[in-house]
């Protein structure tokens, strides 16, 4: 039983960083038409790929405690690291995940929210949890200790890149950097 909860978490947490790293991307081209076609498509898909991100995501959290339960109680062999590591990569993944919870809160009932905290700006901490979300998974996750420099690193620095470029496109300086100056 507590090998298939620990294959079934982590089977539920290699589809949730994807489609998260998704939801982001397509987050951050959703409201931006500067971007043409990328702007269609993430329109297109991005709350349908955010709400499959946030099921598997809650799936990967329930099968977490019960994983986390498993280790606590010695049911299975400890991570080759210490318990206190663990459970800093164990809250880490909670922070992520109620920074995203608040983040979808701001889009789905936007009305509780008020200035200066509006939906928006709520909404934007989808940013932060998947910031907990990639600390949690480097810190934690068995299968990105080989992923973390040759894959992880390059996706992140173009999620950066992107929300960058979009910075600047929503700033009106787009005509400066995509002449050259």
């Amino acid at each position: 039983m507590a090998h298939l909860v620990w294959l079934l978490d982590r089977a539920a947490a290699l589809v949730a960083y994807p489609a998260l790293y998704l939801a982001v991307l397509t987050g951050i081209l959703y409201n931006t038409e500067s971007f043409g076609i990328l702007h269609d498509a993430a329109q297109r898909v991005h709350i349908e790929l955010s709400v499959f991100a946030m099921l598997v995501t809650f799936l990967h959290a329930a099968l977490g405690v019960l994983d986390t339960w498993f280790v606590l109680t010695g049911a299975v062999p400890a991570p080759a690291y210490s318990r206190s590591y663990f459970l800093a990569g164990v809250v880490v993944g909670v922070g992520a995940l109620v920074l995203l919870v608040v983040a979808v809160l701001g889009f789905t009932d936007a009305a509780r929210f008020e200035s200066p905290w509006g939906p928006r700006v709520v909404h934007a901490f989808a940013y932060g949890g998947f910031a907990f979300g990639t600390i949690h998974a480097a810190a934690v996750g068995t299968e990105l200790t080989g992923l973390i420099r040759p894959l992880l690193t390059p996706t992140l620095l173009f999620l950066a890149y992107v929300l960058l470029l979009r910075a600047l496109v929503l700033r009106g300086k787009s005509a400066r950097v995509f002449a050259g100056q």
